[in-house]
């Protein structure tokens, strides 16, 4: 995610279904507490994530 890419690129990486990616963005944003895609990159490198 923080590199840019769709669920469906993401999927395609991992070899999962983009579903399950979908999934797996929503309980991150929930855990984080994040309404959007960029918020969880900007939380994941200010923590040092990556």
């Amino acid at each position: 995610m923080v590199e840019g890419k769709s669920n469906p690129e993401i999927a395609e990486a991992l070899y999962l279904s983009p579903n399950t990616i979908k999934t797996h963005v929503r309980g991150i944003m929930n855990k984080l507490a994040v309404d959007d895609r960029v918020m969880v990159a900007v939380v994941a490198l200010r923590s040092g994530l990556v």
